[in-house]
């Protein structure tokens, strides 16, 4: 359907473009050739140029209209590396806030061919189609969920989510370094608060249990499998608290109660270095206290057979081995559901520290992040001796360091950084590569490698 209303479409477009075109060329045809020694080589030249152009979009056109579903959804994904470098042209923030919208609006590609058999798998019960997730901060309000799913993710996490809507730090607090292909960001958990975000999710939980009807009712078999509540996908919910805020643990329960009946699992944000005091709560005591109160106010909710939601800490790279282990022993003796590691660093790695931006405060991801997030993680799983899953985060920007993670300890993994540069084409591109990276090295599933450097 999609394919026939597309290809329709692009047809009329282009009749109308040749019809104008025609009559365009004919009134054009008699007055060059009276002015036809005036015009400059340049421009002949720029005519050329254009009529070529003309000429490659009919033809490209003419044969995408002809092309099976799968691969015109190939097409559309490709095609997206020719508008991403207009977003480099605005200012980070603006950037961001185009590309969410975009998504929310649904105008970006939506994967319609199925994943690699071999990168699908279960964690909490719930069956993720591909490890590859969306890290929380790009989708802070929840306003483009479905699209964002859509575009191939195996989860997406939205948040942080604050319980009382708060602007954040000034602007600008966005900086780029593309060379090093890292950005540094002090946006200090701006967030439009919960009420919002769960109307929205709400709403979309609504209507995605509106579809599972119709389908049902208009199909003998259940051919659709829905991974979450979201619908095809897993959502994350990622709470975080409120700067003015004396009370942290009072923030995060009330997002537990808010926002927990949409979510997939719950991710308590302890970890980002914008909102002043946050990370002293990854202390021994202040995380277990934090940890047992949350779980509580989770539990003390009403459940339906899948039970409560999973309940995961984000904690920051920038963390001594004492920390480490005191954050492994909370995490082992509360039977937490998992960990996300690792958040931005306040640190500036080379090549970053000979930036002129490096001096921006803030929290630094992207690429340079990689091998400080990596080797947490790897150091992290040892710990907890594989008893826990983790999602591996930070500086991921192909399969071959997705699977990278994957070998260290990470059961799921995640970017943001990269979707930013490469757009969306780089998710296809990153599943077909993790594939080819287990099966190259003899793992018939991601839970087969997971944790393999660590054996």
């Amino acid at each position: 359907m999609a394919l026939r209303a597309s290809s329709k479409l692009l047809r009329h477009v282009l009749n109308k473009k040749l019809i104008s075109s025609s009559h365009i060329s004919a009134r054009h045809y008699a007055s060059a050739a009276e002015a036809a020694p005036k015009i400059p080589h340049s421009s002949k030249k720029g005519r050329l140029l254009t009529g070529a152009t003309i000429g490659l979009v009919i033809a490209g056109g003419a044969y995408v209209s002809t092309l099976d579903e799968a691969t015109f959804c190939g097409w559309l994904f490709s095609a997206t590396k020719l508008v991403n470098p207009f977003f480099a042209l605005l200012d980070p923030e603006s950037a961001h806030r185009l590309a969410v919208s975009a998504a929310a609006r649904g105008w970006v590609p939506r994967e319609k061919r199925p994943d690699p058999s071999n990168i699908g798998l279960q964690v909490w019960g719930r069956n993720f189609s591909n490890p590859i997730g969306l890290a929380a901060g790009f989708d802070k309000n929840a306003e483009a969920v479905d699209g964002l799913l859509g575009l191939g993710f195996g989860f997406v996490e939205v948040g942080s989510v604050t319980p009382v809507p708060q602007e954040g730090n000034p602007k600008p607090r966005i900086f780029r370094l593309p060379r090093e292909g890292a950005i540094i960001n002090r946006c200090g958990f701006n967030s439009e608060g919960i009420v919002v975000v769960a109307k929205r999710l709400g709403a979309q939980h609504g209507k995605r249990k509106l579809d599972e009807t119709s389908s049902r009712s208009s199909s003998s078999t259940d051919e659709v499998k829905h991974g979450g509540k979201a619908g095809p996908g897993i959502l994350g919910v990622n709470l975080g608290k409120n700067k003015t805020s004396e009370d942290a643990t009072a923030d995060y329960v009330q997002g537990v109660h808010t926002l927990s009946q949409y979510a997939d699992y719950l991710v308590i944000n302890v970890s980002s270095p914008n909102t002043p005091g946050l990370r002293k709560l990854q202390g021994r005591k202040q995380l277990k206290d934090l940890v047992k109160k949350v779980q509580a106010a989770r539990d003390e909710m009403q459940w339906g057979e899948e039970g409560p939601p999973p309940l995961l800490v984000k904690i920051a790279p920038d963390l001594s081995k004492e920390d480490l282990e005191d954050i492994a022993a909370v995490a082992l003796a509360l039977r937490l559901d998992g960990l996300i590691i690792s958040n931005t660093t306040v640190s500036r790695p080379d090549p970053v520290s000979k930036n002129p931006v490096a001096k921006e405060e803030g929290g630094l991801s992207g690429k340079p992040l990689l091998n400080l997030s990596t080797n947490i993680l790897k150091e992290m799983y040892i710990l907890t001796r594989g008893k826990i899953p983790l999602i591996g985060c930070g500086g991921i920007s192909s399969g071959e360091e997705a699977y990278q993670k994957i070998r260290a300890g990470a059961t799921l993994v995640q970017l943001y950084t990269a979707l930013a540069y490469e757009g969306p084409a780089l998710i296809p591109q990153m599943k077909a590569e993790l594939a080819e990276c287990l099966e190259r090295d003899g793992f018939k599933s991601v839970l087969e490698a997971v944790g393999a450097d660590c054996r």
